[in-house]
């Protein structure tokens, strides 16, 4: 099934959204840790993404890219800034009117692996993977032409 670097590019994406997906369900779920009004954010774009690139994945379809990418950038910014006004004190001060969003307000780090590594975090490796893939994906296009 992976006769090109792409198909296996298109798995490899498939499954960081499964991850990610499944991470922050059992994270919600589970745990019983509420996301705060950008982490919804990000899952409303990460969401879509386990079931497009499955589907593309299993239909061989690498021109999926083109609407992957756009999902994956505008993910991967809302995670940035998710994880800036957590850790910057600065971007925490200038920022705190527009991140109260009821009752889990967006500066809340239920996780903190080794000190750096908190969900948002986790959202925006999974993003940038994802981007990765269809970056590469791109190139391997480009090069049959």
């Amino acid at each position: 099934m992976f006769g090109k670097k792409s198909d296996l590019m298109l798995f490899f994406a498939w499954i960081v959204a499964c991850v990610a997906t499944l991470g922050s369900l059992f994270l919600s779920e589970y745990l019983g840790y509420e996301p705060c009004k950008l982490c919804w954010f990000q899952r409303i774009l990460m969401y879509p993404l386990t079931l497009l690139l499955g589907v593309a994945y299993f239909r061989g379809d690498t021109g999926i890219r083109i609407y992957i990418l756009p999902l994956s950038v505008i993910g991967g910014l809302i995670s940035a800034y998710h994880v800036t006004i957590q850790r910057i004190a600065a971007a925490r001060a200038a920022a705190t009117p527009s991140t109260s969003c009821g009752r889990v307000s967006c500066e809340t780090d239920y996780l903190n692996w080794f000190g750096f590594v908190t969900i948002p975090m986790l959202a925006l490796i999974a993003f940038i993977l994802i981007i990765a893939a269809m970056i590469v994906i791109s190139r391997q296009e480009r090069r049959r032409w």
